[in-house]
């Protein structure tokens, strides 16, 4: 078994983190105070391809496999995990689909221009009514001359508000079965979608979205593929972003870490750092020791992608552990901060705040213990 990040993953790290410290680090504390995201970054990223890397250099793709992805989107969440989202919301949910369903024309005029930066996409699936049982959606299109038309409401949209395109989950029948779930590339500003901008507690600087929909019309070469029932696209890429979900939140829990760290150095109480005191390096030691287990735990998801053997449970336990950590680590960071942990010039508290959302994006916890207990045939 060999534990080691190659060489160009390594250098993959290096590269991030330099894109990250000159291009996002300048920018986060204006993006939060405001909730906008600047949407330049998008072509930055595409410049670099830091767009494409889960797609084939021969689709335009720079070609990383997953691993250099959860190792991307570890550095992005280090620095901002608002910035993070809005890149995996895009990258991945967005376009995802598109690359594995989509047809020759639909990858050219979405696909394409989306991995260089000159689109922004996002991935219309959770519903107000609904929960986290997709089957149950009720956003609904109806088959009319040319094309479909759909009704229905979104939330917690991440991009909407400035996406150029959306990717749109709708029911195609009233029956309550997998052939009855169909994606739509609906084109934004679209008439008949709404779209009203969410104010967060967290992750602010990535814009969300409430979408009402009334009689919107998307064409027939909007369907994705060109076919009803693509249920199980969904479903893919739900699994494996819930591992490169847990990536990001391992980098969060890494930033609290190296935050926590640094002011325990520096803080004096009484004359002595308070690092030196018992209760504050237990605290760090067991926050060290978290993210060692979660760091793991994501690379191994990772390589189980990468050699095509991942499955719902194993993506469900690292999503579920790695999200927890976040939390538990960033929590402990404020504590360690004391009174200055809820002030702005520290990050602690804005870690904490954008950890929580992810114990309920992606499938809330509660969810993924669910999946793991199925898997035990209890």
């Amino acid at each position: 078994m060999d534990f080691a990040f190659s060489a160009e993953q390594e250098q993959v790290r290096e590269t991030v983190r330099r894109f990250c410290e000159k291009e996002i680090a300048p920018l986060v504390r204006a993006a939060e105070e405001s909730e906008t995201f600047p949407r330049e970054i998008f072509r930055k990223w595409g410049e670099t391809g830091l767009l494409g890397v889960r797609y084939p250099a021969e689709d335009g793709g720079s070609g990383f496999d997953k691993v250099s992805d959860c190792i991307i989107r570890e550095e992005l969440s280090y620095v901002s995990q608002a910035f993070a989202s809005s890149w995996s919301a895009h990258t991945h949910l967005g376009i995802w689909p598109i690359w594995r369903a989509g047809t020759p024309e639909q990858r050219a005029r979405f696909f394409h221009p989306a991995l260089a930066g000159e689109k922004i996409a996002c991935f219309g699936l959770s519903e107000p009514d609904v929960g986290s049982n997709i089957r149950a959606l009720k956003t609904r299109a109806e088959k009319v001359d040319g094309g479909w038309k759909i009704n229905g409401a979104k939330m917690y949209i991440t991009n909407a508000p400035i996406a150029d395109f959306m990717l749109l989950v709708a029911r195609t029948s009233p029956e309550l079965k997998p052939d009855a779930i169909s994606i739509f590339i609906v084109e934004l500003p679209c008439a008949g979608i709404d779209i009203s901008k969410l104010g967060k507690e967290g992750i602010k600087a990535s814009e969300t979205g409430l979408l009402y929909i009334a009689d919107a019309f998307v064409p027939d070469d909007c369907l994705l593929g060109g076919r009803t029932g693509t249920y199980p696209v969904v479903l893919d890429s739900l699994a494996e972003n819930r591992v490169g979900v847990a990536a990001n939140s391992l980098g969060m829990a890494r930033a609290a870490l190296d935050a926590a760290t640094r002011y325990a150095r520096e803080r004096e109480v009484a004359g002595k750092r308070i690092g030196q005191y018992q209760a504050i390096a237990h605290k760090l030691a067991d926050m060290a020791t978290d993210i060692e287990a979660a760091r793991w735990l994501v690379y191994y998801g990772a390589w189980r992608v990468d050699q095509g053997t991942l499955d719902t449970v194993t993506a469900s336990k690292v999503k579920l552990f790695a999200s927890e950590v976040a939390v538990r680590v960033s929590e402990q960071a404020i504590r360690i901060h004391g009174g200055s942990g809820i002030m702005r010039e520290y990050p602690v508290g804005r870690i904490h705040r954008d950890s929580l959302v992810y114990v309920i994006g992606e499938g809330t916890s509660d969810i993924q213990r669910n999946l793991i207990a199925r898997g035990l045939e209890l």
